[in-house]
């Protein structure tokens, strides 16, 4: 174990640090991607045109049943001998959005199927259209149900980008790859690598599930609505004091009138 550790890891700081902020950005504009993606094919498997729930199944079918590798092989490699030449960054971006995206889907449609049926009708009764309904009334809901699946599509997402190594996309295994080339010391520089990986899953994993307890407990996480619920709780303190003063006063007045009447009866007594 003692010469375990000999790769001058100061002499690559700079291109690691490089190499983490691409896995990032691969993460995120992937991950938002397929978010958006991800609804829009749930929205048309829930279509009400069968046409569009076809070609939603096909694709949802398609890419779920296709490995990752070989859609980066395609989107990379094939389209360039089909004369459709992609960067590393777009063709890396765009197999991860049109992989996660069928799971996504397929996630976000069980969550909107999920909420009930009287929530509709419910907006329909106060006047709401179709897509009022489903932003303020259909989409709250299912976001709670659909967070735990989504949550898990990030953190695998994030790790998946270290098989865009295959078509050198200057990520964090990458970099491992390009370092072990230059030191020999395969074992040590894929355990560094390893070890940033999960430095980087593990807190996003716990800060994911702490906001899914968050949202499933209804603790509000925007400012506007931490206004709202603040303003609606200072108006039902309000209430309940005019309330609790109500009370008090009545409680004081019926104590005058028992006292009143009391000392009447003592008078009649005494006469």
């Amino acid at each position: 174990m003692s010469g375990l550790f000999q790769v001058p890891w100061s002499d690559y700081q700079s291109d690691l640090l490089d190499a983490l902020a691409r896995t990032v950005s691969y993460t995120v504009v992937s991950f938002a991607g397929a978010v958006l993606l991800g609804l829009t094919v749930a929205l048309l498997r829930l279509s009400r045109a069968w046409p569009a729930r076809a070609v939603a199944a096909v694709y949802t079918e398609v890419f779920k049943n296709v490995p990752l590798l070989a859609i980066i092989f395609l989107t990379y490699f094939g389209l360039a001998s089909a004369g459709i030449r992609l960067d590393v960054f777009t063709a890396g971006c765009l197999s991860l959005v049109v992989f996660y995206a069928a799971y996504l889907s397929e996630i976000f449609r069980s969550a909107i199927s999920g909420v009930h049926a009287g929530q509709t009708e419910a907006g329909e009764a106060l006047g709401l259209g179709r897509a009022g309904i489903f932003t303020h009334v259909i989409l709250p809901q299912a976001v709670r149900q659909a967070l735990p699946g989504t949550n898990t599509m990030l953190v695998d997402l994030l790790k998946s980008t270290s098989l865009l190594v295959t078509i050198s996309a200057a990520e964090l295994m990458s970099e491992g790859r390009l370092i072990t080339s230059a030191t020999f010391r395969a074992l040590e520089v894929y355990l560094v690598i390893s070890a940033v990986y999960f430095a980087l899953c593990y807190p996003l994993s716990q800060l994911l599930l702490l906001l899914e307890r968050k949202v499933r407990a209804g603790v509000p996480l925007s400012p506007r609505r931490r206004r709202r619920v603040r303003a609606a709780g200072e108006l039902l303190a309000a209430d309940l004091a005019v309330g609790l003063g109500t009370d008090v006063r009545h409680q004081a007045d019926q104590a005058d009138q028992a006292d009143r009447t009391d000392q009447a009866d003592r008078k009649e007594a005494a006469v």
